[in-house]
């Protein structure tokens, strides 16, 4: 497999010759760190002086041996199947911890105070990337820049375009929220999974779909030059209940949504027509949630920032969910998983990291139903981990976590499950259940035309 870095090049010259124009994110001496005192990614190798946080030592990279683990496909065996609840926390000993959770956790164990508590293991850090994502990593610490208010970025390509943080507070804030976007989560992904919406009395309809997903900014036939403005493309196919089966989206992920906003359809099996969906961002409402996220909560993020002012907070060690195959093992039953008002926490696994603190507060004359997000993001994977949304009044409102656990065959970490807890409805959303289905998601190096995510090809592919 060929992974094209020849535009690099080109784009250091260019960058080198500009006056005043941009400027290499980091220095070639800085960018040399990577792989030295700092992960192919950009966070530290050391641990943290306590010992509770671990160096670096590599990563995942591999099944367990004797696993049984085989291909894609196949659900992950543990691989640390030996370690022990070191401690819990929960309303009783809240005080005691709340230096180390963010402000959601501590309104998720206040507000249910006999149910919700956070299982803490011994920290794993497990994040990994192949060696043509780090190379192409430390050659974008040179040449990434940002275009305009955060509204894109330029000189990146295959691998995270900003693993060394520069700038100003507003700058910092952007590289992190580029990295959560563009962050490695394979080249072609197909899964089959369920999304609920569990109402106050734990009642949930399962809605049953499949997701293809082709992410073209690690496509290894091209470069920066062929992207076309394309972050990646998205289909999703909805098989039941009986009410939305035969329906179809279709998204191109554009890469700069200012330049381009994204690109969606939607295919409506009842009337046998493909529509544009031109409402697929922001806080357009997500029906398949019962409106308990927004079409941008997707991902935990995703989509355009110039609704928002960026401010980085810095680094705080904080409990994240981390490492979490028990609750992602073959066969466990979504009544299991699924509690009255959340998921049951027995099946998490919260560990102590790193993670780059983010404040979005939204500009004057813009709209969104959050006033104010915090986003809490993975030092190593770039993963954002937590979420904490504001209403109008400045009030917490809803709570958003990724369950990740490392995924061999890329390797790296991505979540699992993707939970939305609303504090005030009392009522939460689960995407990507899976544990039921014949098989977890399937990673593949393929590169499909890219008529195969066309409109037309809507219709054609969508069986009610």
């Amino acid at each position: 497999m060929i992974h094209n870095k020849k535009w690099l090049l080109g784009s250091v010259l260019a960058l080198s010759m500009m006056s005043g124009q941009a400027s290499a994110a980091v220095s070639a001496a800085e960018a040399a760190r990577l792989g030295q005192d700092l992960t192919p990614f950009g966070s530290p190798v050391a641990g943290n002086a306590s010992g509770t946080i671990p160096a670096w030592t590599g990563g995942i990279t591999k099944p367990p041996a004797g696993s049984g683990y085989k291909e894609s496909g196949d659900f992950h065996p543990d691989p640390f199947p030996d370690d022990k609840v070191l401690f819990t926390i929960n309303a009783k000993n809240l005080d005691e911890y709340r230096d180390h959770l963010s402000d959601g956790i501590i309104a998720m164990i206040e507000t249910y105070p006999t149910t919700f508590r956070i299982p803490v293991y011994r920290t794993h850090r497990s994040h990994a990337i192949p060696d043509w994502v780090a190379k192409n990593t430390k050659d974008n610490a040179i040449s990434a820049t940002i275009v305009g208010e955060g509204a894109g970025i330029k000189g990146a390509y295959g691998g995270y375009p900003f693993p060394i943080l520069s700038g100003d507070n507003e700058q910092k804030a952007y590289q992190v929220m580029w990295n959560h976007l563009t962050r490695w989560r394979g080249i072609s992904v197909t899964r089959r999974s369920n999304e609920v919406a569990v109402q106050q009395n734990g009642d949930y309809t399962l809605i049953r779909s499949q997701q293809e997903a082709f992410f073209n900014f690690d496509n290894p036939e091209g470069d920066e030059s062929t992207l076309d403005n394309i972050l990646f493309y998205y289909l999703s196919f909805t098989e039941s209940p009986p009410r939305l089966a035969g329906g179809a989206i279709l998204v191109h992920e554009t890469l700069n949504q200012i330049k381009n906003p994204r690109n969606g359809w939607g295919y409506n099996a009842g009337q046998r027509r493909v529509r544009r969906a031109p409402n697929l961002g922001y806080d357009s409402p997500i029906a398949a949630a019962d409106n308990l996220r927004t079409a941008d909560d997707t991902d935990i993020f995703n989509g355009a920032l110039d609704r928002y002012n960026w401010t980085y907070e810095g680094k705080r060690e904080i409990y994240v969910p981390y490492n979490n195959y028990r609750i992602a093992q073959k066969g466990l039953p979504y009544s299991e998983i699924l509690g009255v008002s959340h998921i049951n926490p027995d099946l998490t696994r919260w560990e102590l990291h790193r993670v780059h603190v983010v404040l979005a507060t939204l500009k004057k004359g813009q709209r969104h139903i959050y006033s104010k997000r915090r986003f809490y993001v993975d030092e190593d994977s770039w993963n954002t981990l937590l979420v904490d949304q504001y209403d109008s009044r400045d009030q917490l409102w809803r709570v958003s976590m990724a369950i990740v656990k490392n995924f061999y065959e890329l390797p790296g970490v991505w979540s699992t499950l993707e939970v939305f807890n609303d504090l005030q409805a009392r009522r939460y959303n689960v995407q990507g259940l899976d544990t039921e289905e014949p098989n977890t998601r399937v990673f593949t190096d393929d590169v499909p035309n890219k008529r195969y995510f066309s409109p037309a090809s809507l219709r054609r592919r969508s069986v009610r």
